[in-house]
């Protein structure tokens, strides 16, 4: 072997391309120096012969293993659509219903299906598109209900395109995001809060719907996050302009104030390994959404031409490093003031606080409640100032790694839209990832 790889220069096996030949090896070392040999002899010696003949089973063995992942790579090559692109796809199964409630009293099955193509070209970047069905209709698929889920789209029977942007890194700290269909919730480095049910969205979003309003359309995203040695608390600051009128006609500019639906959105965090908390603003224009999950004020979900709001939120969060048996923390406050237009003025408040445990009762299941004021106007009359508390409940159960079975509970008290009256729903949400 020695005088092979002196006289043709083979080696196999050694990182640093040079041949050990004074160390101890393995047959099947020696046998796969031999193999990396015979593709450059030029002539076969009695002492070549003697090698193949000394090694005949190691070397079949070597063949047959290097032919069986010659064919595993070749079906794998053919099977991959893209050498840059990865699928995702999440489906989930919801079935609920709200016994007394004035605008839907049946229980119902409806679904939310996505699929997500995520490109990089360098490893640091991301060009995002994603395709979304769904059948969800009110009270459990209405963006101006208190009972909305957070999985709830409803796109008629079709699969629709919801998200396309591309993100992309500026030195160490800094990403920009441009796109056709982005979200502004979605550019944030953070959301102040862990309390993740996945079912109520007003939950979901901290208590704070009218700063963390949704809003999706065309537009462009600031993030800023602070580089630190891993595990020191950090800083971050975003920024977001959102035009989310519907443009499939392209009448309606980008920049016009008054009909593009304008949300510009700003949070400044800090968070720790286990803690978080940040500030936020949000300015919507006309035509935009003023807030989501409440049906606050009667007529008001969407702004006039000539309406705007301002809308602040705070938010915190703090979990546990070691004491399973505590649970993490969540709490947030919104406040949103609109005015202009031909409508009254309104102070819209909300708030919420969630308590989550992980690992109940087996690994990987998790439980919490959470309790809070869906968005009322503070200062209108008693119809449109009713405040209603709102309560959920959930046990989320991971069957396997990408199968969970979420059942869960909620119910308000005095709920404005349901003619004051309290009312109570369930859901059983099972979910697929892959």
């Amino acid at each position: 072997l020695s005088n092979l790889v002196e006289k043709y220069g083979c080696v196999a096996g050694y990182p640093n391309g040079t041949y050990k030949g004074g160390q101890a090896m393995t047959r099947y070392e020696a046998a796969a120096l031999l193999n990396a040999c015979l593709d450059r002899v030029t002539e076969v010696t009695d002492e070549l012969q003697r090698l193949m003949e000394e090694f005949k089973a190691e070397l079949a063995t070597l063949r047959g293993r290097v032919d069986g992942l010659e064919k595993k790579v070749g079906s794998l090559e053919a099977m991959q659509f893209s050498t840059t692109t990865k699928l995702k796809g999440q489906a989930s199964f919801i079935i609920g219903g709200l016994p007394n409630f004035d605008d839907g009293d049946g229980i119902t099955f409806n679904y939310d299906y996505r699929l997500t193509f995520d490109t990089s070209y360098t490893g640091k970047d991301l060009l995002r598109g994603r395709l979304r069905s769904g059948n969800f209709t009110a009270p459990l698929g209405s963006s101006s209900n208190i009972f909305n889920l957070d999985t709830a789209t409803d796109t008629k029977g079709s699969v629709a395109l919801d998200r396309l942007y591309y993100t992309f890194p500026v030195g160490k700290e800094v990403k920009l995001t441009a796109g056709a269909l982005m979200r502004n919730t979605e550019l944030l480095s953070f959301r102040p809060s862990v309390y993740k049910s996945g079912l109520l969205d007003f939950f979901g979003l901290g208590g704070a719907t009218g700063t963390y309003n949704k809003a999706t359309g065309a537009g462009f995203g600031f993030q800023w996050k602070q580089k630190v040695k891993k595990g020191n608390p950090y800083a971050t600051f975003d920024a977001s302009y959102i035009a989310a009128k519907d443009f499939a006609n392209s009448t309606v500019g980008v920049f016009d104030e008054e009909k593009s639906g304008i949300s510009v959105l700003t949070q400044l965090g800090f968070r720790g390994m286990n803690w978080g908390t940040a500030v936020a603003y949000r300015y919507g224009g006309g035509n935009s959404q003023v807030g989501r999950d409440g049906n606050m004020v009667s007529g008001l979900s969407t702004l006039s031409t000539g309406e705007s709001s301002n809308s602040v939120s705070i938010g915190a969060f703090w979990q546990p490093m070691d004491a399973k048996w505590m649970p993490s923390i969540s709490a947030g406050y919104g406040f949103s003031d609109v005015d202009g237009g031909t409508t009254a003025d309104y102070d819209v408040q909300s708030w919420m606080v969630g308590f989550q445990w992980k690992d109940v009762f087996q690994k990987g299941n998790s439980a919490g409640f959470a309790v809070g004021q869906a968005p009322f106007a503070s200062n209108q009359t008693e119809a449109n100032s009713k405040e209603s508390f709102l309560w959920e409940f959930f046990y989320k159960f991971q069957a396997t790694d990408k199968i969970s079975i979420t059942p869960g509970i909620f119910y308000s008290s005095g709920y404005r839209a349901n003619d004051g009256d309290s009312t109570w729903g369930g859901v059983i949400q099972t979910t697929f990832k892959f």
